[in-house]
């Protein structure tokens, strides 16, 4: 293993502007080790290298399995094939009714004329309401886990390992008393996505209670951090750009093209990890087996040898190349309910006002590594 330290993650300035530091080290280490038994990736090429060969590059790379993040075929392969009917063009198009009505909701509530700090007037709640009805989780969880959120950001922030793992076990236990809240009502429970998993059956067994709470998990943490990060994200850049807003007002059918252009810009989030099953060499380095690699999407979607000016926004780039969503076998499974959840929330938020600007002099709080996007983004709204 490597101990020679190419770079820090979390050094201050880093920190303080995270997506230069990333053009710098793609340029200057594009396989840079961190010194924490990691070696970040930078480039594109190496990126879709990586995420095309699971066999050298083990999903298996932490000591938590997670269901089926962690997995590698054939196991991976057997639960993607339950899980992907999950987010079906079917079950898209039965959930965008609810979807709509939501978003139209949230934005509503937005002031006529006035200040808002966007996360938590609609970033947050966004991501809350929305898991909570394509689970069928009841509304009174949205209190409790936007909690959840503040107290799991502050943990990561810490780097307190007891404390991280402490507050993971809070959530599965929600999830847990989910469960047997459905198990007691026996017929009468829900007929929804959670209560139809609790039924799934895997090589002609039920899934374990562990197995159904890891795919719960992955789907909320994902959710509630990721998608509010990305509507922080995307709100923020269409009021720094004003014609891009009022085009995208004018033309709504180029909302989710325009919502991945600009998440490709700014990632919501950094980056994975794979840990080598055996040797192999990335860029100049070569890794022994047992390795841990960092995929710093945020670093690889801006790479130059693949989109030239990595700031140009631009609609008519090949979809195919953008890892918003991953690639390979390990591809995003919730990626058609995230497009549509944010195609619908950013149409609501441009048909419900007139105009989003920067506030002056009232900067953006950017989130903490590993974590993308901001904590706080003031923006003043004009309907």
């Amino acid at each position: 293993m490597s101990t020679h330290i190419d770079w820090d993650p979390q050094a201050p300035e880093v920190l303080a502007d995270p997506i230069g530091a990333y053009d710098t080290m793609r340029a200057r280490c594009p396989v840079a080790h961190d010194g924490d038994g990691h070696h970040a990736v930078f480039r594109h090429a190496d990126a879709m290298r990586i995420l095309l060969d699971p066999r050298t590059f083990s999903s298996a790379a932490s000591s938590h399995v997670s269901v089926p993040h962690s997995m590698d075929p054939p196991q991976h392969t057997r639960f993607r094939r339950l899980i992907d009917p999950y987010f079906s063009p079917e079950r898209m198009a039965a959930f965008q009714p609810a979807c709509e009505r939501i978003c139209t909701q949230l934005a509503d509530r937005l002031p006529a004329d006035g200040q808002v700090e966007l996360m938590f007037s609609l970033a947050h709640p966004f991501a809350l309401s929305m898991q909570c009805a394509f689970l069928g989780w009841p509304d009174t969880l949205h209190a409790p886990l936007l909690q959840w959120i503040l107290k799991k950001n502050a943990v990561t922030l810490s780097g307190d390992r007891e404390a991280i793992a402490a507050v993971g076990k809070e959530f599965d236990a929600t999830i847990r008393a989910l469960l047997e809240a459905r198990r007691a009502a026996g017929p009468d429970a829900p007929d929804d996505a959670t209560t139809h998993l609790m039924r799934e059956t895997i090589e002609g067994r039920p899934l374990s209670e562990d197995e159904i709470v890891s795919i719960l998990r992955n789907w909320t943490v994902g959710e509630l951090g990721t998608i509010a990060a990305s509507v922080g994200i995307i709100a923020l850049y269409l009021a720094q750009h004003p014609p891009l807003q009022q085009r995208l007002r004018t033309n709504p059918e180029l909302v989710r093209a325009a919502n991945d252009e600009i998440l490709r810009i700014h990632a919501p989030l950094l980056g994975n990890r794979r840990i080598l099953t055996r040797p192999a060499r990335l860029g100049d380095r070569a890794l022994p087996a047992g390795e841990r690699v960092v995929l710093m999407w945020a670093s690889a979607n801006r790479d130059e040898a693949i989109f030239g000016d990595p700031d140009e926004f631009r609609l008519d780039r090949d979809p195919a190349l953008n890892l918003l969503y991953g690639a390979g076998i390990h591809a995003c499974p919730g990626a058609p309910l995230a497009r549509l959840e944010l195609d619908t929330i950013i149409r609501a938020l441009l048909m419900a006002t007139r105009e989003i600007r920067p506030v002056p002099d009232a900067h953006p709080v950017a989130a903490a590594y590993p974590t993308g996007g901001y904590r706080q983004v003031p923006l003043h709204i004009l309907r």
